[in-house]
């Protein structure tokens, strides 16, 4: 009988549910640095730097040496795998970094996004094979949540029933694998912001997408109290020719979260989706302002909305650590306020606050 089967136990219960409501404790987000060797490769050659594995190194040394008051602002960052094992030039892990912040360490568990075949240029994401006896590895190594990313289009004839339904099952699969072995799972279904549509088309594919999620989840038995869930705002395509206000996207995400999201989902955390810095503060700010249905956290995910701004003051030079660290501290501090709905337009000026961050069919 499908109504046969068993929760977690309530030690597990109190753990997954623990770590998932410190990620979104008011005021704090999660600074994602998961960005692959390729894309980490592509922002270091924006700096005109070569893309090494030392390089690599010294850029992540720079955000987890922050100041500690980094931790006020930041809840938990999500790693790389190669990330998860360097370690700063006096010898600390990486992740003892993190924790001496009070800072959650976290993974990227899947394995990147593979074509869908009989679809019109649609994925789905792969990792599932091995996750379980890497999760187990990963939470020895001091991780306590991961996140798994799917993406989906919209286009005339997508996303189609079978994007939606294989990619709603890989995430529920992946979350339960994850509960398995004590980590809280971070479900990702981004919805591209590639395309003409208009935002009222954004919000219908999202709830669509966002219902197929929370069906899968349900099958899977997982326990919603210990997941976190990051989806895309709800904003007009980035060739639609309209731009929506603030205003209008943090009614359309909101009204599309409360249709579809459970209130036992403690929090959501929105991934940037090519925004620039300051739009990516500004929008979470109306979201949170919106006055609306909210029995959720709402707050942030952001790796290029937090980052942009570092890389730029950096350069790749060691003498300009400080200043790159600086930047980190003024974007987290306002994705802070934002996350509260306490954020003033334009009081924060980062060195690329304003500069456009979309990536065309964005993969990494």
């Amino acid at each position: 009988m499908a109504t046969h089967f068993n929760y977690p136990d309530p030690a597990l219960q109190d753990e997954l549910r623990k770590i998932a409501n410190a990620i979104v404790a008011p005021g704090k987000g999660i600074l994602a640095a998961d960005e692959s060797v390729g894309t980490m490769g592509k922002r270091l050659a924006d700096i005109g730097l070569e893309n090494t594995e030392e390089n690599r190194r010294k850029y992540r040394q720079l955000l987890f040496t922050s100041d500690k008051t980094i931790g006020d602002y930041i809840s938990g960052v999500i790693l790389f795998h190669e990330t998860l094992y360097q370690k700063a030039d006096d010898g600390t892990p990486f992740p003892e970094l993190l924790k001496q912040r009070g800072i959650i360490p976290g993974i990227k568990v899947d394995t990147g996004v593979v074509p869908l075949f009989g679809t019109q240029d649609e994925c789905t994401t792969q990792g599932l094979d091995d996750l379980g006896k890497r999760c187990a590895q990963y939470k020895k190594d001091g991780c306590h949540f991961a996140k798994w990313r799917c993406v989906l289009k919209i286009k005339d004839h997508t996303p189609s029933y079978q994007a939606c339904l294989e990619n709603a099952n890989v995430l529920a699969r992946y979350a339960s694998i994850c509960q398995e072995n004590r980590i809280v799972p971070i479900v990702e279904p981004e919805i591209l912001p590639d395309g003409t549509h208009d935002i009222e088309r954004c919000q219908k594919v999202t709830e669509t997408v966002l219902a197929f999620v929370y069906k899968a989840l349900n099958d899977h038995n997982v326990f919603l109290e210990g997941t976190l869930l990051k989806p895309n705002m709800v904003t007009g395509g980035m060739s639609h020719p309209v731009k929506f206000s603030p205003e209008q996207i943090g009614r359309a995400t909101v009204t599309a979260l409360s249709r579809t999201v459970p209130p036992a989902v403690p929090g959501i955390v929105f991934l940037s989706g090519g925004q620039s810095e300051e739009e990516a503060t500004v929008n979470l700010d109306a979201i949170n302002k919106f006055q609306g249905k909210k029995p959720w956290v709402l707050s942030f995910s952001y790796g290029r909305a937090l980052q942009a701004s570092v890389l730029r003051a950096w350069g790749g030079k060691d003498a300009n650590v400080p200043a790159g660290q600086a930047e980190l501290m003024k974007r987290a501090k306002a994705n802070s306020e934002a996350s509260l709905g306490k954020y003033v337009a334009g009081s924060v000026q980062g060195q690329a606050a304003d500069q456009g961050l979309f990536v065309k069919n964005h993969a990494y």
